[in-house]
Formats: structure tokens, sequence, C-alpha cells
């Protein structure tokens, strides 16, 4: 498959499912059943950009062909080779729903979509158990975070209600059931549902593991790829849609907006970080920055990935701006752009960056650390040279080293002990940023958490030997 447009799957009818005119042609008779689903539809997205799901709405805004067609029997994104994603849903069906069902369904397939990307395998989606197991955690998240104390149900055949799903409550009722007439120890619901894999690992245990038809028309796939009984998934094109879709949840979540950082935090904590996949997708969009915290080693490949998410979690935004719900609900219904209000003033960052005069650092190196410091927003960068002495200097100037290096005169400078040329550094600094071989006698700043060190060729990395160890990453001359 993987891009070449030939993905054909039939939906009701026979109709081609990566057929974009004959889906939009199996119409409901009554007009007013479309009327009222594009209605439902367009409430549901709304109400997940103001307030219920950043993931959803934006994963929705990539899908440019939003089709109300009776090919389907229910909703189902596809994916199909020609790189173009398309929401497919069945106007009689969103009716039935209402709009609480409505918003429960569309979750349901961002949610399975995004989740998939991140970590799906052949030989593990191929195992119904495996299956049960997407739906479980899918449908446990959405009843949470669209407050539904149940799920959304629909009229069936003989005049009652059934619902619209698995049942993540009454999936692990019955684990908890066979478990317990095994003799053998049950989790808590909550460690139950905590990941796709946490549960596939309990119903695996179970001496029945229940596995009734999936409701879900991506779940009927096998490989989760597409197949005769599903909808196209190309996977070029659902892994490219899903991390655009990440990377710029990722952006709004940098810039403050709480909702977005939420999400995807919890999107993260699901997935399985022992996956060198997972690892490596989340460590290219900056997790650990959004998180606020170092990566656990220094030891990585790129060394300026690692600075930036390094120096981005001493720099991350305090609480500045608020979203002012009810009238920014108001606002949009309107037509207008979602605002933010400030909530006091953020001051300004402040980072000093220090250069070993001693050291082996390219000219390259020193350059693109300007840009990276000068080009961040609401950031007030301060430039040092050193040895035995400090000598404050401008990007572009000539550095003039002397003799011997000493780290405490960099301490005492940037704690406001040291005067330099008749003046102390009186600002609050951020973030400092050390660029040397390491060789001098080590120093222990009052504040660690906001050093960051980097080793040059053959250089001394004591710095993450300390207690408590500091940011600290060998760099090659050449690397940069």
């Amino acid at each position: 498959m993987g891009g070449n447009g030939k993905l054909r799957v039939a939906g009701r009818g026979g109709v081609d499912l990566g057929d974009r005119r004959a889906l939009a042609a199996c119409r409901p008779d009554d007009p007013a059943v479309l009327q009222e689903a594009e209605r439902l539809k367009e409430a549901a997205l709304l109400d997940f950009g103001v307030r219920d799901s950043v993931i959803a709405s934006w994963l929705f805004a990539k899908c440019h062909y939003q089709i109300a067609t009776t090919a389907i029997g229910t909703a189902a994104v596809t994916a199909t080779g020609d790189g173009v994603c398309s929401l497919l849903y069945n106007p009689e069906f969103f009716v039935r729903l209402g709009i609480g069902g409505v918003k429960f369904v569309l979750f349901h397939e961002a949610r399975h979509l995004m989740q998939r990307h991140l970590h799906v395998d052949r030989e593990l989606a191929a195992d119904p158990v495996f299956v049960l197991a997407t739906e479980v955690t899918v449908n446990h998240v959405a009843m949470r975070r669209l407050g539904l104390s149940a799920l959304p149900t629909v009229p069936s055949a003989d005049g009652g209600r059934e619902p619209t799903g698995i049942d993540p409550h009454e999936i692990y009722r019955r684990y908890a059931a066979d478990l317990r007439g095994q003799g053998r120890a049950v989790l808590d619901y909550a460690d139950f549902v905590e990941t796709d894999l946490s549960v596939y690992r309990e119903l695996r245990r179970m001496a029945d593991p229940p596995v009734p038809p999936p409701l879900c028309i991506h779940v009927r796939l096998g490989s989760g790829l597409g197949g005769p009984d599903g909808i196209p998934l190309d996977p070029e094109t659902v892994q490219r849609i899903g991390t655009a879709v990440l990377q710029e949840l990722m952006r709004q979540a940098r810039q403050g907006n709480a909702a977005a950082r939420d999400e995807l935090l919890e999107l993260a904590d699901r997935c399985d970080a022992t996956d060198p996949h997972i690892a490596k997708l989340w460590g290219l969009l900056g997790l650990a920055a959004l998180r606020g915290v170092t990566p656990p080693t220094g030891r990585v490949q790129w060394w300026k990935r690692w600075l930036v998410d390094v120096l981005a979690s001493r720099l991350r935004e305090g609480e500045r701006l608020v979203y002012p719900r009810k009238l920014g609900a108001v606002l949009v219904s309107l037509g207008h752009d979602p605002m933010l209000l400030r909530r006091g003033r953020e001051r300004i960052k402040v980072v000093l960056i220090a250069l070993d005069t001693s050291g082996s650092m390219s000219d390259e190196t020193v350059t693109w650390l300007t840009t990276l410091v000068g080009q961040t927003d609401g950031v007030e960068a301060h430039w040092l040279s050193f040895d035995g002495v400090i000598m404050p200097f401008r990007p572009g100037e000539r550095v003039f080293g002397g003799g011997g290096t000493d780290f405490q005169q960099v301490v005492d400078y940037a704690e406001g002990r040291l005067e330099v040329a008749g003046h102390r550094f009186e600002d609050k600094v951020d973030a400092v940023i050390m660029v040397t071989d390491g060789y001098a006698p080590q120093v222990s700043p009052a504040e660690p958490g906001k050093w960051i060190w980097l080793i040059t060729d053959d250089g001394d990395t004591w710095p993450e030997r300390v207690h408590p160890p500091m940011a600290c990453h060998r760099v090659m001359v050449g690397d940069g």
C-alpha cells in the first residue's frame, strides 16, 4: 500500500470508501436528517476546539473532506494513498446519537488514529484480545474527558437502547470475576486501564478472555492498515497527519495552552515508554521540555536537540495567560478567533552564556548558540568569556584568552558577588550555559538546576557526577 493510492475498500452497497464522489452521492432521503447531522457534527467540533479535546479538534481540522454518507453505518476517518484524510459519518446514525453521542464517536475515532499510529504492530493488532484492549482504553479516556458516566446509546430493534461501543467498566468486571475465580490477583481499575498493553496483559491472564465482535469500524482491520472488512488507512498518511497534529499541539502547549499540554502529557503517559520508536518520537517533539525536566541521560547523539530541550525546560512559560471559557465560547460561535487574557506580567528570562577561552569550541557552534538564544522569544542573553578572569563581550566581538581556568569566577558573577569593570550582575538568572573542557576545580552553584554544561573534546564531565548532578553533555569539535 504505502502511498500508491490503490487502496480500494467497499462500504455498504459496494461503494468504494476511497471514492469521495461516490460517498457523497449516498445521502439519506430526508434532507432534514442531513441538515441536523451537519449541525451536530459542527457543534461537536466547536466544543472540542473550545474546551474538550485539542487533539480531536486539530485532527479533524486535517480532514479536508468531511462527508455525510450512508455508505458506512457509523463514522470513520480514512487516510488514502493520495495523502488525504477524510471524515465519513452516517447522518442517520448521528441524529440517533444526539450531540453527546456524536462527540463521543468523533473523539473515539480521533483517539484511535492517534494511538494506533504511535505503536501499532501487525502481529499484535491481529490479536482480537489486543483489539479489545484498544477499545477499552480509548472508551475509558473518551468517557473521562467528556464527563460521561456511561456509553452513549442508540435505539435498538427491540425498542430499547443499546450502547455504541465496548464498555470498559463491564470488561473490567468480567476480568475481575474471571481472575478471582482462578484465585489470582486482580489489578484495580486505574491500573488496569493505564495503557493498551496493560489491558492486553491482564486480559491475557483470563481463562476465557472476552472477544465480542468489534463495533468500531477501525478495529475490523486485522493489520490495522486497511482490509476487506475495514476502511482505507494508508500507514504513511496516518503517520504524517498524526505527527503534524502532535507538532502543532506541542507548539500550542509551549505557548501556554494548558489544555494542549495536559492532553499531550496524558497521551504520552499512555504510550509504551520502553518502545524505542515511541521514545524517539516523543524525544523529537520535545516531551522532556514540556514536562519541565532534563532527559535522564545526556548521552544522546544530537547535542543540539538535547540543549534545546534542556534550555526550554529551564525557561518554560509561567501561568501568565488564561482562557476565558464563557466569553471565548461566545466569540467562537460568532466567528471570532479565540482569545487569551493576561494574568499579571511575565518577566523576561535571563540566560548567561560563558565561554572558556581555553576550550576548543568551533566558531560554527558559537554562532549556533548565538542564534538559538537570540531567536528565543522573551529571552535576554548575556555573554562572557573566562579563564582566570571574567570578560563580558558581545557576539561578533573578538574574544581574548589569558591563563588558567576558574569556574568560581563565573559562579560568583552569576550570583551577583563579583564586580567586573566596576559593575555587578544584578539580574536574576534563569539559566547558565557553560562551554568548557571541564578542567578546573569543581564548583557548587547555589542553584545547580539552572546550570547547563557543554564539555568540549576529551573534557571532564564532572558536572554530571556531582550531587545534585547538573545537566551535562559532551560536544565534539566539528559536531556543530
